[in-house]
This record gives structure tokens, sequence and C-alpha cells, in this order.
């Protein structure tokens, strides 16, 4: 990296709340937030926003006429991002960038212009601009009056980082001095989680004994980081998350972006990712550049939950770091797998460790403690074709 990078600003809309506080208490307890909900007629686990969450975006769908045609995912992106800017103290400034992504984008609003295509083979004439990837970017800059660039990608669930990514290469290369990045996800349509349970890769449930499910899932249904589980139990999430990023080491930081790093994999598959994630071990590295690995204090894993996606990562980690292996931890046990918005949501993790100066491990996978004082974590994304994403942060001196 040419210069180190802030992060001034974090906020998020999750199953956790819709505040840092609430969010850290959150991560306080042991406690998984899933519930199961009815899905092609199926009762499937989920994660939903919090009661709180999804309180604040009625009353934003409600604020204003041109709101109320707006997907799910753009509305969560729109509060998360009017709450970063605030906390950030960019209210006055108009001059920032934004790069916000989605792996799905307008899922629930496509399924239903989708349907009422077919059922009458007309459409509705909003159909198009509000189903647009481009869609969220957009709002969120127009909500903020922001006269920065405005950026939209899909690179599926390694996208939040990416939007990373591209906001530290705008402020390094001079090009702009904030920028705001994140990525947005309301995937929790009975489209989107057939798409997954087609793949073979959900976690199961059953309707007829709910003791069963409890019993087989050991109290929780996804078993993220669980290296001995012998079923897949990726469960899908909803969730926005978005940070402010500024040039160089600003007095108000909360974390800063020291590394950064990207590979792909050569795919044998369409969803493939190498038994030693060859992607990951090179983001890693790239990300860790001259840092010596053992200053890194934890990792933040991908992990979603799947035998061979949870197992690669972690193969990838010894091969990098070897037996001196930083603490291992994931969010996916407690708020699943929200694909875009899966590592904003793992970055926000970090950071809010880095704060605290607290571990927050996986309760059911012993953790290693060799570090007592938290300084440097990786956080780790990847997507279906090994789009694998590193970054890693330090602590402000």
């Amino acid at each position: 990296m040419k210069e180190k990078i802030s992060i001034t600003a974090m906020a998020s809309l999750s199953p956790l709340g819709s505040t840092l506080e609430e969010t850290w208490n959150a991560y306080q307890n042991n406690d998984h937030y899933f519930s199961l909900a009815e899905m092609n007629g199926v009762q499937t686990w989920v994660a939903s926003l919090s009661a709180a969450a999804k309180l604040k975006v009625e009353e934003l769908r409600e604020s204003d006429s041109k709101y109320k045609k707006l997907d799910d995912s753009v509305l969560f992106a729109m509060l998360a991002s009017r709450l970063a800017v605030e906390q950030s103290g960019w209210n006055n400034a108009s001059e920032f960038g934004i790069n916000m992504g989605s792996s799905r984008g307008a899922t629930k609003l496509f399924e239903q212009y989708h349907e009422e295509y077919l059922n009458t083979g007309v459409t509705s004439t909003l159909s198009s601009p509000t189903t647009t990837l481009g869609n969220i970017s957009s709002w969120v800059s127009h909500d903020l009056r922001a006269t920065g660039p405005e950026i939209s990608h899909s690179i599926t669930c390694s996208t939040g980082l990416h939007s990373v990514l591209n906001g530290v290469a705008w402020l390094n290369s001079g090009m702009a001095k904030r920028f705001l990045v994140g990525a947005s996800e309301a995937p929790l349509t009975n489209f989107t989680i057939a798409q997954m349970k087609a793949l073979k890769i959900y976690a199961k449930a059953s309707e007829s004994n709910s003791a069963l499910v409890v019993e087989h899932n050991r109290n929780y249904p996804c078993q993220a980081l669980n290296m001995e589980k012998e079923y897949n139990s990726m469960i899908l999430g909803e969730a926005a998350s978005v940070a402010c990023l500024e040039t160089g080491v600003v007095k108000n930081a909360l974390a800063v972006i020291v590394g950064v790093g990207y590979a792909t994999e050569k795919l044998k598959h369409n969803t493939s990712i190498s038994a030693n994630a060859v992607c990951f071990q090179k983001s890693m590295k790239m990300a860790l550049g001259n840092i010596n690995p053992a200053e890194v204090d934890v990792i933040v894993m991908h992990a979603p939950g799947t035998i061979k996606g949870d197992s690669s990562e972690y193969n990838a980690i010894k091969e990098v770091f070897g037996e001196n292996s930083p603490r291992l931890t994931t969010n996916k046990w407690k708020i699943g797998h929200t694909f875009a918005t899966s590592g904003m949501l793992n970055l926000e993790l970090a950071v809010l460790m880095l704060q605290n100066n607290e571990m927050v491990s996986v309760p059911f996978v012993a953790s290693n403690t060799r570090n007592t004082e938290l300084r440097k974590i990786m956080i780790n994304a990847v997507g279906f074709g090994g789009n694998a994403v590193s970054i890693l942060i330090s602590k402000k001196e």
C-alpha cells in the first residue's frame, strides 16, 4: 500500500442491531440470531434484521414517496450509510466517493416483477430502474447528496471487501480524500433460498421435530469453523454494512488499514475452491506484505459453515502462518452468511474487537490464547469462483 488508510466510521443494519453499541452487546452473548421461517412451504433457518432495524427500514420507506418502490437492499444501504456519515463527521462535506456493492441486488423486487411478467405478459414501469445493480450506490449518493464518484459492482461474496479495495485504490491515487464503501444484501427470498439449497450447502431444519433440529445442530444451526462437522450448515442472513475511509492516519480513526490483498483461482467448477485455498494463501500473503505474520493476533475468517469452504480456508491459514497461527473466529455461526455484506460485517467485528481489546470467539470451538492484547487483525472473504480478499487492520497508535 502506498499510504495507510483510516477507518473513521462503521455502521450496519444486521440481525445484531442497528448501532455499534447494539452490535457489540450482541457479540457479548453466545446466542445465535437464527429463526425458522417458511420458505417455499418448508421451515428454513434464516437470520433476519433485528426488530429495531426493521422499524427503521419501514420509517425510511414511508419518509419519501420515491422510497416506497425501492428494494430492501437499497433501503438497508441508505440507512447504514446515513449512520456511518453521521458518525464520521462528514455531514457538512459532500465531496466523497461511494462504492456500494451487492451479490444479488434487488432480489425481492426482481422476483416480484418477474412473477408479474410471467403471469400477465407485461411488467411495471419501475421494474428496470429499481432492479439495476447501480440502484444501490445511486440512491445512497442521492440520499447523502454526495458529489464524488459512485461505483457499483458484484463479485459474489467478496463484494464488500472489494469495495474496500476500490476505496483504498482511489484514496492512494490521490483522486479522492474520502470514500464510503460497503455492501448490502436482502436475500431472504424464496428463489434465493432455493438456489442455495440446490447447491446442497444449506443447513437443514425439521418442521415436524424441532427437538431433533436442536440436537442435530448442537444448539447452533450453523456450525461455521467446526472442523469436525459432517454436514453443510450455511444459513442466509440479511444486512448492510458500510465504512468511511480517509487518507492517512487521522485523529478520529477507529482502526487503520495497513495491508490489502486479493487473488483468484483457476476454476475447476462454478463454485469451486481448492483444498488449500490457493487464492486465500495469495491474498493473505499480499495483505501481510513485509509485516511479520506473528504480528497478526486474530483472523476473522470467511468460514461459511460448509465442509469444504471452512476446511480450505483453514488449510490456507496453516500454509501461510504455520504452527504460530493467530486466533481464529467468524460470525456466521451467529448471523449467517450475508453474501456481499459478509466481509464488511467481518471488518466491523474486527474493528470492534480492536476498539474493545476483546476477542469474540466461536462458542463451540476451542480458541488459541497466545496473545492478550489485540493490535492487528486480518479479515477474509471469498466468493464463488475463488475471488479472495484479505484486509489487514491495526489499532491506531
